[in-house]
């Protein structure tokens, strides 16, 4: 695995353990398709929201921004995913 692909697996692993600071990070690599990760703005759209739901202000403006350049069909799927992912999360504390 390439050094940059490392990042977000390791972001992905950090988060899927509940550490909530990684969100803004996966969603700055799906957003610009940096450090291994495809540009996908589903899945920007899902960490910032993530971020965001978390106090992340900054996250709240890019999530805004990835937004603009997404269908109401897009954003909706997003927010699913921020759901299934938080929902996911708050089984796996109990």
């Amino acid at each position: 695995m390439e050094p940059d692909a490392l990042v977000v697996a390791d972001r992905l692993s950090r988060a899927a353990f509940g550490d909530l600071s990684v969100c803004f990070d996966l969603g700055i690599a799906f957003s610009t398709g940096s450090h291994g990760a495809a540009c996908d703005l589903i899945e920007a759209h899902k960490w910032f929201n993530l971020a965001a739901v978390h106090g992340d202000e900054e996250a709240s403006h890019c999530r805004s921004e990835v937004a603009e350049d997404m269908s109401a069909q897009d954003i909706a799927e997003a927010q699913r995913r921020a759901r299934q992912w938080l929902s996911a999360s708050l089984r796996k504390a109990a």
